[in-house]
């Protein structure tokens, strides 16, 4: 090899070794800044259930995990999200509860909803239609966040008689029964232009506001998100997450969706629940009004309020093993005799494309 040669490889070793030297501290101070970072946050739950129809026809995505013997957890998530927001919930409890996720109408792979119903009403009828479609027999404890809460408690307004007869309690993240979004989305409606101020130009303006700002070639999504969302010490990977899940919703889920939900007021609703129900809220949640969440654990006949320490409106992303504990110990208090609180492991699936 001549002499030139052997300089150019021998530079283009060492160069080699001095990237991946790089690149390997970079992943390692990535993983010590970040230790979220590796989560493959978009696994799905192994059983694909298919598709239960709603009321209106709208065909609902089901997923399951864990022993379908065991006490259920059914999971609703939360605005422009979809089921895989319930990764670490669902990933740790399914070793001694069958976890069932399903993605709202419009959300996720759940059909257009149809004839366009975003409503509160509509959603609750698809929590009430899944629930009677995979928990034939026996009651669940329904487990909500933010506008999954809420759904929750309009499915109380329209089938009262489920609960105590299929629905053995509920926990509900982040989640009121009035004013979800209001005080955020109203200062965001400020910023924009005083015509902006009613609640469909707001929510229209919000739209625009979106698509912009998640197609800017910066991080300037990230950030919104963050701060709107998260609490002071957020993982970057996890607000990356939501952002993703944010600009795939449709449109329509940010107009009409949006709409329906900061106009709701389910504070009638709360005596129909006659379950024992967690109302959980992070100590930094900017988007549920804190007194709204401890006005509906007031109103409910068994409702008990807990703060979540350090996180935002994502708890159950944020602070996940505090949120996992708060469920297992929920569900056996309900079920002492089904449920035993121990450490969890983590259930295999596969990931749902981006």
């Amino acid at each position: 090899m001549s002499g030139k040669r052997t300089a150019f490889v021998t530079a283009g070793l060492a160069a080699g070794v001095v990237t991946g030297g790089v690149v390997a501290r970079t992943v390692l101070r990535r993983r010590r800044l970040d230790p979220e970072a590796e989560e493959p946050l978009s696994l799905e739950p192994p059983e694909d259930l298919g598709f239960v129809e709603s009321f209106d026809g709208t065909r609902i995505a089901v997923r399951a995990a864990g022993d379908p013997s065991a006490p259920i957890l059914l999971f609703v998530h939360g605005f422009s999200l979809d089921m895989t927001i319930w990764h670490y919930q669902w990933t740790a409890l399914s070793d001694r509860f069958r976890c069932v996720l399903f993605d709202l109408r419009s959300h996720g792979r759940s059909g257009p909803a149809a004839s366009g119903d975003l409503s509160l009403a509509a959603m609750g009828h698809d929590v009430a239609a899944v629930l009677e479609a995979v928990v034939p027999g026996g009651r669940a404890v329904l487990v909500g966040h933010s506008l999954g809460g809420m759904a929750i408690l309009s499915m109380a307004e329209s089938r009262p008689d489920l609960f105590g007869e299929r629905v053995a309690g509920a926990a509900l993240f982040g989640s009121s029964a009035s004013d979800l979004l209001r005080d955020a989305l109203g200062s965001v409606a400020g910023v924009l232009r005083p015509d902006l101020r009613t609640l469909r130009g707001a929510v229209r303006g919000l739209n625009r506001l979106r698509s912009y700002v998640l197609a800017s070639p910066t991080d300037l999504g990230k950030v919104v998100v963050r701060v709107t969302q998260f609490g002071p010490d957020a993982s970057p990977h996890l607000v990356g997450y939501v952002v993703g899940l944010a600009a795939r919703a449709p449109s329509a889920v940010w107009t009409d969706g949006l709409v329906g939900l900061m106009d709701a007021d389910l504070r009638h609703v709360a005596r129909h629940v006659r379950v024992p129900v967690l109302v959980a809220i992070g100590e930094h949640d900017r988007v549920t009004p804190p007194g709204s969440a401890a006005a509906l654990a007031d109103r409910l006949p068994d409702g008990r309020l807990e703060i979540i320490e350090g996180a935002g409106h994502m708890a159950m992303l944020e602070r996940h093993e505090t949120v996992n504990e708060m469920l297992a110990a929920f569900a056996a208090g309900i079920a002492p005799h089904t449920a035993e609180v121990r450490p969890a492991r983590r259930a295999n699936a596969r990931r749902r494309p981006a």
